[in-house]
């Protein structure tokens, strides 16, 4: 048994009910800030294009990839489906959001999003450990 197999096994079988509802939590917040982005996709576009050196097709691509990841992602997360691929997808966007956007010289400003950003991906990671563990709110519970 490889470790990706491992991990999948304990986190199947180590999984509280609880974690359910903090799960649904944060795929309620990711589609949330992923209709956000869309809604906002001309600032998100025009940060996307000052702190990294894209250009303009490559940064809208981006920008696209941020909003509908976090929309797809949210509702693999709210309905507990490839919630480990839901989180793989979601992961390299908050490094992205905690090393480019939210560690910037300003980031002293008065309530900073470094702090979420790095709870949402502290989050993103138990998830990919622990998975969905066919959980009491898991869609895949209801296929069985």
């Amino acid at each position: 048994m490889n470790l990706v197999q491992r991990v999948e096994n304990w986190g199947d079988t180590h999984h509280p009910q609880w974690l359910d509802i903090v799960r649904i939590a944060l795929g309620v917040f990711l589609c949330f800030k992923g209709v956000d982005f869309l809604n906002n996709m001309g600032a998100m576009l025009n940060l996307v294009t000052h702190r990294m050196a894209f250009g303009s097709f490559t940064s809208m691509l981006m920008s696209n990839y941020i909003a509908f990841a976090h929309l797809l992602g949210g509702i693999l997360l709210i309905l507990g489906v490839l919630t480990r691929f839901a989180c793989l997808i979601q992961i390299p966007i908050l490094l992205g959001a905690i090393f480019f956007v939210n560690l910037s010289p300003d980031m002293y400003r008065p309530l900073s999003e470094l702090a979420l950003s790095i709870g949402v991906l502290l989050l993103l990671i138990c998830f990919l450990v622990v998975g969905n563990g066919n959980g009491k709110w898991s869609l895949l519970k209801f296929q069985h």
